[in-house]
């Protein structure tokens, strides 16, 4: 029997979950922090620790299992302790254990139990649907600084252009404005012409076609025919404010795609939209409980996907 699920499923609401005869895995409230070599904005999270000289048994890791699985409290007691010894058989030797979403565990040349927490779940739930954000800086001083490197390596020569001075010039630009408005003149008699001969002919066209549109229309004496009305009933998806999403996709068709998948699987699995970065979201499901979604979260973790995460709507 596997217990890391169930010892990662306890570590979500308390800070101490102890295996009897092997050490307690610990969680610390950790606050948001900046990454300065990456430039990074990570959330608050919780950070999980090893101690294993809290290895008293406090009835917590054995109780919650023993209801999940409905046995008996002895047996299951029994049964962890036995795990816990077979862990540490392994680590005498030599070996390390992969706790599934918790970390890796194993013996330094002192023979002390080492642990490597896993990074990629948050345990802290008031922190669900935050990621780290990275930032890129700005860089607008070396822009500038480029932009007058190119305005000094292209200079501008502006050479004045030198105008010969003549007397006749002005009386040919007199003689061209006179010419040019003599055309527009008959241009225009003969335009206003041509429009009137052409209005003319559009009017008796016009009335023509009337009056043939008269002489073949059908009149009907009865009321005209009443359809029956139709009433469609269209139903709609009702969606929480808590929704389990799968992932989010470049191409809208790539998330229909896992939308069948996830269908396929049984799951009640949807388009959910873009968001602000405009990608196209897939949900498995949607709660209205904030509860029962994280429970549904924890469910599709270790079923189907670790990279599951919850959005939750204001």
């Amino acid at each position: 029997m596997r217990i890391d699920t169930y010892i990662e499923k306890l570590l979500f609401d308390y800070n101490c979950v102890v295996v009897p005869g092997f050490g307690a895995f610990l969680a610390h409230g950790k606050s948001a922090e900046i990454d300065r070599a990456t430039n990074t904005l990570l959330p608050p999270s919780k950070a999980i620790s090893f101690n294993a000289q809290l290895s008293k048994n406090d009835g917590l890791l054995v109780s919650h299992i023993s209801k999940e699985k409905n046995l008996g409290y002895e047996d299951m007691l029994q049964e962890v302790e036995n795990i816990a010894q077979n862990w540490k058989d392994r680590l005498a030797q030599g070996e390390s254990i992969e706790l599934y979403g918790i970390g890796k565990l194993w013996h330094n040349s002192e023979q002390r139990i080492q642990f490597q927490p896993e990074e990629k779940i948050n345990f802290l739930t008031s922190s669900f649907g935050l990621s780290s954000f990275a930032a890129t800086p700005i860089q607008r001083e070396i822009i500038k600084e480029e932009v007058e490197e190119l305005e000094e390596r292209i200079p501008f020569i502006i050479t004045p252009e030198k105008r010969e001075q003549s007397s006749f010039r002005p009386w040919l630009k007199y003689a061209a404005v006179f010419l040019l408005a003599v055309s527009l003149g008959v241009t225009s008699y003969r335009t206003y012409g041509d429009l009137q001969q052409k209005e003319v002919a559009a009017r008796q066209d016009a009335q023509q076609e009337v009056s043939r549109l008269i002489q073949e229309a059908t009149f009907f004496e009865s009321a005209p025919l009443e359809l029956p009305a139709i009433n469609i009933k269209v139903t709609k998806k009702q969606l929480g404010k808590h929704h389990v999403i799968a992932g989010a996709f470049r191409e809208e068709e790539n998330a229909d795609k896992k939308v069948t998948q996830l269908q396929d699987k049984g799951y009640n699995a949807f388009y959910l939209g873009v968001n602000k970065y405009g990608l196209h979201q897939v949900a498995y499901d949607s709660f209205d409980d904030p509860k029962e979604a994280l429970d549904f979260l924890r469910k599709v973790k270790v079923e189907d996907s670790r990279d599951a995460w919850m959005l939750s709507e204001k």
